[in-house]
């Protein structure tokens, strides 16, 4: 803090100064981003590096409220403090809960008493931020709506409306029912990866990342046999397609 708030102080760097909450919001996500990418790549090191980047974006939003005398990083951590020891009555007051799952739910009727009390009536599907990625977005709603009640007895529920929506997909005829059948398959596979208990925005980014890895090595192994991998027919880039993924995953 004292660092950034040297950087930011009449005689320090130029950039810092004319810094705002909005300008620095693309540092803020980009910073996230590569957060998430250490955390996948599995390496510590990087990790505390890019943790230490994204802290960075934390003192400067804190210095700049401070500059401007709306709060300070005390403040923030104030707030996070008195929320995590609110939330959590099983390890900080005699509340209680057996598992995982029981958290959860605690957290939610926590949440919804403090709206509550604070005279809120929010819907499950309202105030999820606009700007999260779409995937993240849906499985964010459908979390919600799910501890609500409005959710499938088992998984096969899931799997029952993929071919159901795939089935509409298929009779679509104009390009606009195409594009919304479509989106509505996307959701209910979003729905997928949250019964198999995992983030569809993790899968789809790993499935990035192996696909990339993959036609990287398809091009690779047609030049290390002097062939024009553009010009190769399909039937050819398929086999390559799958000798690549024996090589790398």
């Amino acid at each position: 803090m004292d660092i950034v708030a040297r950087l930011r102080a009449p005689g320090g760097c130029p950039w810092d100064r004319e810094q705002t909450h909005e300008s620095l919001k693309r540092n803020l996500l980009e910073e996230s981003y590569e957060v998430i990418e250490a955390i996948d790549q599995g390496d510590p090191t990087v990790l505390s590096e890019e943790l230490g980047d994204l802290l960075v974006q934390v003192a400067f939003h804190a210095d700049i409220s401070k500059e401007a005398g709306d709060f300070q990083l005390e403040d923030v951590l104030r707030k996070i403090n008195s929320k995590l020891v609110r939330r959590h009555p099983h390890v900080f007051a005699d509340g209680h809960a057996e598992d995982a799952r029981e958290v959860e739910r605690n957290w939610e009727q926590i949440k919804a008493q403090e709206r509550k009390e604070k005279g809120e009536s929010k819907s499950p599907v309202e105030g999820i931020p606009v700007d999260m990625p779409a995937l993240a977005y849906a499985q964010l709603m459908q979390d919600r709506v799910g501890k609500a009640g409005f959710e499938w007895n088992d998984v096969s529920g899931v799997l029952d409306k993929i071919v159901e929506e795939v089935a509409e997909l298929k009779a679509a005829v104009t390009p606009e029912e195409k594009v919304h059948e479509l989106g509505d398959l996307l959701f209910t596979m979003v729905n997928l990866a949250r019964w198999s208990g995992a983030h569809a925005e993790d899968v789809l980014r790993q499935a990035n990342q192996r696909f990339g890895k993959r036609y990287l090595s398809m091009e690779n192994l047609a030049a290390d046999r002097g062939l024009d991998f553009n010009a190769l027919p399909l039937e050819q880039k398929e086999e390559l397609w799958q000798e690549a993924k024996r090589l790398v995953g």
